[in-house]
């Protein structure tokens, strides 16, 4: 299989960003590559300290996987709205139930 090129990951849906995250280990994957978070959104965690996805993936753990308290962190931190917050947190969840 050809590598796609980079233009064309940058357009990738969020689904489709979804099953890319959840196909495989998180090994020190960008924070952008979790499924709701877009260049705006990752960049705001960066400036925060969460520039890998499994360093938010410690707050996901750190706050039990509760949907709730996971959705309203990543609001406050950076800004994610309704859908963004829904997407980051099943992709989280989905992982954990495939790797944890």
């Amino acid at each position: 299989m050809c590598p796609q090129p980079r233009s064309t990951l940058v357009k990738m849906t969020t689904s489709q960003k979804h099953r890319d995250f959840v196909a495989e280990p998180m090994g020190e994957k960008p924070v952008g590559s979790l499924a709701g978070i877009g260049e705006v959104l990752g960049k705001k965690l960066e400036e925060r300290g969460f520039d890998k996805a499994y360093v938010v993936l410690g707050q996901f753990l750190v706050l039990k996987k509760d949907e709730d308290l996971f959705r309203e962190w990543l609001k406050d931190t950076c800004g994610a709205n309704a859908k963004q917050s829904r997407d980051c947190f099943g992709c989280l969840r989905e992982w954990c139930d495939a790797f944890l």
